[in-house]
C-alpha cells in the first residue's frame, strides 16, 4: 500500500464535524477539513460506525444526506490490503502483550490505527486510547474534546 501523507479522520472527528458545534467548527478551522476533505482519509470501519450511529440515533433524512455527502468527499481506505492486515496484527499484539500494563483497544480502533500505520497518515482524534501507539506505530494529533476553542 502506498504511503499517503495527510490526515486520517477518526470517527469522533466526523461526529464533531457533523454536529457543527464549537468544537467541530474549531477543528474544521484549524485543519481546514471542509475545504480539503478530498485529501483527508477515512477508514471504511469509520463509515460503518457512522452509519450505525445514524441508525441508532434515528437520524432524519437531511442528517443522513449530510453524513453521506461528507463521507463521499473523503478518500476511503479499505482494510483488506496486506499492509493494513499486518499493521493490525502488530498493533493488536503490542497493545495486549508488549505494553505493560496491557492497553487493549477496541477492534474498530485497531483497524483505524492499522490504516494510519499502513498509509503513513496522521490520525486526527479526540480519543486518548491511541496514546500508547504514538511515535511507535502511528503519528496522531489529539484534540481535547472538553475544549470549545482552537485545538
Amino acid at each position: 500500500m502506498p504511503r499517503t501523507p495527510g490526515l486520517l479522520l477518526d470517527t469522533n472527528i466526523i461526529v464533531h464535524l457533523l454536529r457543527n458545534g464549537e468544537l467541530g467548527q474549531s477543528i474544521d478551522s484549524a485543519y481546514q477539513l471542509r475545504t480539503s476533505l478530498a485529501s483527508s482519509l477515512i477508514c471504511v470501519v469509520t463509515i460503518g460506525e457512522m452509519r450505525s450511529l445514524a441508525r441508532k440515533l434515528k437520524w432524519g433524512q437531511r442528517k443522513q444526506d449530510e453524513l453521506q455527502q461528507t463521507l463521499e468527499e473523503l478518500v476511503w481506505i479499505d482494510i483488506s490490503s496486506d499492509a493494513v492486515l499486518d499493521a493490525y496484527s502488530e498493533i493488536d499484539d503490542f497493545s495486549e502483550k508488549v505494553v505493560k500494563p496491557a492497553r487493549p483497544l477496541g477492534q474498530n480502533d485497531i483497524w483505524i490505527a492499522a490504516v494510519a500505520r499502513a498509509t503513513g497518515a496522521t490520525l486526527l482524534t479526540t480519543d486518548k486510547d491511541f496514546d500508547h501507539l504514538q511515535g511507535k506505530f502511528i503519528d496522531r494529533i489529539w484534540i481535547d474534546p472538553t475544549r470549545r476553542s482552537s485545538p
